[in-house]
């Protein structure tokens, strides 16, 4: 039999179909690999659908990401030569794999304890010379507005002491938001007492100066999908054309699959006996982890998900909100910068079990993740999902007048 596959062109607008589809990727430093080898799964059971050259940009209205996941984002959405995505979702785990040990060098030797200690107190872990250089090398001078879907990236500025969301979707009213994409990536992954906090310019049309000054967007949203269904709702509100008729509150048409980096287990976690014998240096330091970041990362990521737990449960609409998430890291495996090649080939095979693992769903009373029953596996889940995004895809080029139809080889 034939395989199906389609002209590619970019998403056609929610307003041909019948959902509004987001990917979400959360922060969490090497742990970025965990949901990189989700999107290579999910990505390749659209290229069994669709055609080996079709990529996750072609589904998705928006793609949002928070540090790690940000860089993931810019990835994924970045135009090449071709005006194809800069690098399809198989080639972002062994990015990871490649260039991690070198964004942050491990200190080895007998007196490696008192050289973290010293920097801990100095300044930042990792100069973040490398990370720089790499994001100015493969993104370019991509800025905001040229990624081939809409991109959500949320980083805080500390000089305003207020998040600031990097939003496709506002590029047009605010202008001085389209920075360079790597401006943006090095921003969202200024991690506190990991790497160096980022200061930038942009400059509008009309020669206004904007001045940001950054840390890693971890601080306001380490889960991103909250952000992202907000930027969707408030076009709705604006009228924007490419959601008529979508009302504002129709949140049953929102399809969301959030993606986790991993989190430490349950017996693993800070006691309050630990924590009340640490000053300055012990919450920013502590067993070769650094709890306060540990701390606003998780409690952001988890709040996030079960307030969008608790909307798509009282929608009834379940089935169409997917938070893929291992709260089960044991070691090093648990930490941000801990890259090691044994530890980094450990996080991929704990990647690789986590899609044999069932649909788990966090219990609203003890946020621990749960089996859910009879939701399969997720890869099964994934399956589904994927069916649903290429059905979505057709069924908008079906209905729009701008592309041509589905055709056979």
């Amino acid at each position: 039999m034939e395989r199906a596959t389609s002209i590619i062109n970019h998403i056609q607008p929610p307003t041909f179909g019948d959902l509004i589809t987001i990917l979400s990727i959360d922060g969490g430093g090497i742990r970025g690999i965990i949901p990189a080898t989700i999107l290579s799964f999910l990505e390749s059971q659209l290229q069994e659908l669709d055609g080996e050259d079709v990529r996750l940009a072609d589904y998705f209205d928006v793609i949002a990401g928070t540090s790690t996941g940000g860089l993931v984002t810019a990835m994924l959405t970045t135009p090449n030569e071709n005006n194809r995505p800069l690098f399809a979702a198989k080639d972002i785990k062994d990015f990871y794999l490649t260039h991690c040990p070198k964004i942050f060098p491990q200190c080895r030797g007998p007196f490696s304890s008192a050289v973290k200690m010293f920097k801990a107190i100095s300044g930042p872990k990792y100069n973040g010379k490398y990370l720089h250089g790499l994001c100015r090398e493969k993104l370019g001078k991509t800025r905001l507005h040229q990624t081939l879907t809409h991109a959500i990236i949320p980083t805080f500025d500390i000089k305003k002491l207020q998040p600031t969301i990097f939003s496709t979707y506002e590029v047009k009213s605010k202008p001085y938001l389209d920075a360079e994409l790597s401006d943006i990536c090095i921003g969202t992954s200024a991690a506190p007492t990991y790497l160096p906090t980022h200061c930038f310019e942009t400059k509008d049309s009309q020669g206004n100066v904007r001045e940001f000054n950054l840390i890693d967007g971890g601080v306001a949203a380490n889960n991103p999908a909250l952000v992202a269904m907000g930027e969707v709702t408030r076009q709705v509100f604006r009228g924007n054309p490419d959601f008529f008729p979508i009302k504002p509150m129709d949140y049953g048409r929102f399809l969301v699959i959030s993606l986790g980096t991993g989190s430490m287990k349950m017996d693993e976690k800070y006691s309050a006996s630990q924590a009340s014998k640490w000053g300055v240096m012990g919450w920013l330091l502590s067993g070769g982890s650094t709890p306060l970041v540990d701390v606003f990362t998780q409690a952001s990521a988890d709040m996030v998900d079960i307030h969008i737990s608790v909307l798509f449960q009282a929608l009834h609409s379940e089935s169409n909100y997917l938070r893929i998430q291992d709260d089960t890291l044991s070691g090093t495996v648990s930490s941000l910068d801990f890259a090691t090649k044994e530890n980094l080939d450990n996080l991929v095979k704990i990647s690789k079990e986590l899609l044999k693992k069932p649909v788990s769903r966090v219990n609203l009373e003890t946020g621990i993740f749960e089996p859910v029953k009879n939701e399969g596996t997720n890869e099964e889940v994934l399956k589904r999902f994927a069916k649903q995004l290429s059905e979505e895809r057709r069924l908008r080029e079906m209905r729009s007048p701008h592309t041509k139809l589905f055709k056979s080889n």
